[in-house]
């Protein structure tokens, strides 16, 4: 058993790219570890992977893996968190659960930390983390909301290869060595090739010709920010960026507010950067950002065909805060509530 200062961590999914993730921001972070388990699928049962200078040899998941873990984080497929969280949360451990599999469930609370932490305490075992596009978006929405209100937004996502997961971003690399080898690029992991090119689609489809990723995007902003009637619609492209999803946003207030009042806000806001201008071309972009924690915003203007319209630029690290990260300080949060003994 743990000290009262150290909890036993099990990291579901730890062979994936969000799941490597969680390992390292769990050492960087020096969260309080007692042991940390680490689960992946059956081939990967036996192997080891990388934690805080050392190595953790990879279980196989089955109904007694969680016995005296007070913290799950789950970084696998829905179908497995479907399975496994239920489980987890009955043998007393807090699930944290980055899949979609919980989202939208009416009794599991979705948290982005910076905007909704108080909905931590209203968990019945299991949090749900956000879209990795959802979570930069509500980040900045909601120091809006509070000062100006948001009446509604339009978001079009540039999408990193990472956000589908190793297989898409291994592809990527290999049909841009084929390019430039002038071989014929081989396309599996999406429905088009993706290097030299983007993708408008490749989520299932969904109503009124959007799709799944789409209607998490709207969906879960609704949620996260308690509007439920708030006006949404997105655009979802994939981008031939191994790691960082940008955002370009329009965003119609209640109140009309200056583009430098919105900058001084966002420069405010916990989490946030800002780096915004155009003529100096500093504005932020997937390469700068990638590894780091924050959500940068540049590119901050009037929206020209609205009187109460501000248009932005957003971009983040889609595994680090989009995902893992934001994890793991949902964790963190739920510690300094006491919903997690310390």
């Amino acid at each position: 058993m743990p000290t009262s200062k150290q909890l036993n961590v099990a990291v579901v999914g730890a062979t994936g790219l969000v799941g490597s993730e969680m390992l390292k921001i769990l050492a960087q972070r020096k969260f309080p570890v007692g042991t940390v388990r680490v689960f992946a699928s059956e081939r990967s049962v036996g192997k080891q992977v990388a934690f805080n200078g050392n190595t953790l040899k990879l279980e196989r998941l089955d109904e007694s893996s969680f016995k005296d873990v007070q913290v799950a984080m789950f970084a696998a497929g829905a179908d497995i968190s479907l399975m496994y969280g239920p489980i987890a949360a009955e043998s007393g451990a807090l699930v944290i659960d980055k899949s979609s599999a919980w989202r939208m469930k009416a009794n599991v609370p979705l948290v982005v930390p910076e905007v909704n932490p108080n909905d931590i305490r209203d968990n019945e075992g299991i949090i749900a983390s956000p879209n990795c596009t959802t979570i930069p978006l509500t980040m900045v929405l909601e120091p809006l909301r509070q000062k100006v209100g948001v009446e509604r937004v339009i978001v079009s996502t540039y999408q990193a290869a990472s956000g589908a997961g190793r297989p898409l971003s291994d592809e990527l690399e290999d049909q841009m060595e084929a390019i430039v080898a002038k071989k014929k690029p081989e396309v599996n992991a999406t429905t088009h090739q993706l290097a030299y090119n983007v993708i408008p689609g490749g989520w299932k489809p969904q109503q009124y010709g959007y799709n799944e990723e789409e209607m998490k995007l709207a969906n879960e902003t609704r949620k996260i920010l308690h509007n439920p009637e708030l006006k949404i619609a997105a655009t979802c492209v994939r981008v031939p960026v191994q790691i960082g999803h940008s955002e370009s946003v329009i965003i119609e207030t209640m109140e009309a507010i200056e583009p430098e009042d919105v900058r001084a806000l966002l420069e405010r806001a916990r989490g946030i950067v800002v780096e915004d201008d155009p003529v100096a071309r500093i504005y932020p972009t997937p390469l700068h950002v990638a590894g780091r924690d924050e959500v940068f915003v540049g590119r901050i203007r009037k929206d020209m065909s609205s009187e109460k319209g501000v248009a932005l630029w957003i971009v983040s690290d889609n595994l680090r805060k989009g995902a893992a990260l934001n994890a793991v300080q949902i964790a963190e949060q739920a510690i300094e509530m006491g919903v997690i003994p310390k």
